[in-house]
């Protein structure tokens, strides 16, 4: 009988281990690769929405492009996870699995900085950014903060991409001389595990006159006073707030009973969970790697070649190797790239690429790479 694959979410992680399991042992396994969204959108085109240099129908990746032998896709949302039994239920039934793979990423929690829904603009969701776009041309004067509200958060650098593209905006309006960027980060650096990719960010804040407030974290933002009041109490003015919200994991998966300090426990290399047959990749695990979709990528390879190893009773699986490579906005139609590696060594450690319009295209070839694998266009 075929090995039933249940895969809760289509972003990199879901569309990495269906693909690789259809590539592999389609004729053997039946996989179900539940979303409750009927596209995909990589997360760096939210950036091009929110600044009016694409549109959201120019980058949406309909789901039912997705098709693949051994591959079921179903748009469905997931009312509950039982992890012992490996049994998913739907608004539309009940999925049973033999190995199940949870790759629901992380969620966005608003509430949890009073002020941001009132105040403020997130610009992580799809929504969020496509709101920003109609917002932003209204924006001629004043201070804009780009927050970070918790920690961790998707993607490390986009905060820094986010002020840096928002200083080309402005100029390219004409307005940057009447606006002022504060980026406000909790970390010590813009991206700690690369010191080179840190300094080069910070060299291009203060190039452009953009304020960098590191190891703070937005609290709450006071709407009637305009003033977003960090951690330490402290409070800087703003007349537009770009947010990063605090993120957790889905609800859904809290309740499962998976769930350890807001994520899901797995090994740093096997992605298993506790739970025998169950796997869970990407930001809505604790791995020890940042939550981006290139690491979530990385994940749900390791999966797929221990069930591809595993069907053809093959020898063991290759383990997690924890590594990653971000591609870094600059500004200016240039992008640099930063390689991470953060379980070969004794702490982990990045490699920076310096901004250059080569390392665009290659930028660019990564989606279309993964576009043509994953949708077929």
């Amino acid at each position: 009988m075929a090995l039933r694959v249940v895969i809760l979410g289509a972003g990199f992680g879901g569309l990495e281990l269906s693909t690789m399991l259809s590539e592999a042992v389609a004729d053997d396994v039946a996989v179900t690769l539940i979303d409750r969204s009927d596209s995909f959108v990589f997360g760096y085109s939210k950036l091009d929405v929110m600044f009016g240099r694409t549109t959201l129908d120019a980058v949406r990746l309909p789901y039912r492009d997705v098709v693949k032998p051994g591959v079921r896709f179903v748009r469905e949302t997931i009312s509950a996870i039982d992890p012992e039994a490996r049994r998913v239920t739907t608004d539309a039934g009940v999925h049973e699995a033999d190995v199940l793979v949870v790759a629901l990423g992380a969620d966005y929690d608003l509430d949890a900085t009073p002020g941001l829904v009132e105040a403020g603009n997130e610009f992580y969701s799809v929504e969020g950014a496509e709101r920003l776009a109609q917002l932003l041309p209204g924006f001629s004067a004043g201070r804009a903060i780009v927050g970070v509200c918790g920690a961790p958060f998707k993607c490390p650098p986009a905060p820094s991409e986010a002020a840096l593209l928002l200083h080309d905006y402005l100029s390219e309006r004409g307005v940057r001389a009447a606006c002022e960027i504060t980026v406000v980060i909790p970390f010590g650096t813009p991206v700690p595990p690369s010191p080179d990719t840190s300094e080069a960010l910070v060299a291009a804040f203060a190039e452009r006159g953009i304020e960098f407030v590191s190891s703070r974290r937005v609290a709450s933002l006071d709407g009637a006073r305009g003033v977003a009041v960090l951690d330490d109490g402290s409070e800087l003015a703003f007349d537009l707030f770009l947010g990063v919200p605090k993120h957790r994991a889905p609800d859904v998966v809290v309740a499962s009973g998976m769930t350890e300090d807001g994520y899901v426990p797995v090994s740093s290399q096997t992605l298993e969970t506790r739970f025998p047959g169950v796997y869970a990749v990407g930001d809505v695990a604790t791995v020890g790697v940042p939550k981006a979709g290139v690491f979530a990528e990385g994940a749900a390879r390791v999966v797929a070649e221990a069930l591809i190893a595993s069907i053809r009773g093959s020898g063991p699986a290759g383990t997690y190797g924890g590594r990653g490579s971000c591609y870094v906005e600059f500004g200016g139609g240039r992008v640099g790239r930063v390689d991470v590696d953060f379980f070969s060594g004794p702490k982990p450690t990045g490699t920076f690429r310096t901004p250059t319009w080569t390392l665009v295209d290659e930028k660019r070839e990564f989606g279309s790479s993964r576009r043509a694998r994953w949708f077929g266009t």
